[in-house]
């Protein structure tokens, strides 16, 4: 009788699956203005993000007062928006279109987000409005893996395992597959 060994069952198995759970997705994207004072230029900045994503802005506040930034504790200086689904997708895409894909490698976070900013929303393909004027916004991608909700969910919560968290590799390797990105060095000091 012969013995067989993990190699011989390896070759004559089928081409290798790929584990659904392990596709790394887009958990949601953060859009931020920070306009830096509140008024006027605040609500012109929310009516940008409202006409990208369709959804209402949330305002954020200064958490302390600067005074060389002429701002005061608890005074709405930014406005983000979060955004989930095919939505996601659509806007990532065009905001990556304007960077011409290329990234930074100190862009990526060690736990496999990464974010970017961009000068003129109009690149993105909103039509010019003088009364509105022209704003940069920061893009902020999460990215995560079906089974991450047993971390925020209200019953039986558990912990991610470190095998399942999207690492920094996995998030440029995503990135470079998906988009087709390029990945330049980190900034000289």
């Amino acid at each position: 009788m012969r013995c067989f060994t993990q190699e011989d069952i390896m070759a004559t198995d089928a081409p290798e699956k790929v584990n659904p759970m392990r596709e790394v997705r887009i958990e949601k994207l953060v859009l931020n203005i920070c306009v830096g004072e509140s008024g006027d230029r605040l609500t012109r900045a929310a009516k940008v993000l409202e006409a990208l994503t369709g959804q209402s802005p949330v305002y954020s506040k200064a958490r302390f007062t600067v005074r060389s930034f002429g701002i005061r504790r608890n005074e709405k200086i930014a406005v983000h928006c979060t955004v989930r689904g095919p939505k996601a997708d659509e806007i990532l895409e065009k905001g990556l279109k304007v960077r011409e894909y290329e990234l930074r490698k100190d862009a990526f976070s060690s736990t496999g987000n990464f974010g970017f900013g961009i000068q003129e929303h109009i690149d993105l393909g909103i039509k010019y409005d003088p009364s509105i004027g022209i704003y940069g916004m920061d893009f902020y991608i999460v990215l995560g893996r079906p089974g991450y909700n047993v971390g925020y969910r209200k019953r039986k919560r558990g912990r991610v395992g470190a095998q399942h968290r999207v690492t920094k590799e996995e998030a440029m390797k995503w990135f470079q597959q998906k988009y087709d990105g390029i990945l330049l060095g980190t900034k000289k000091k």
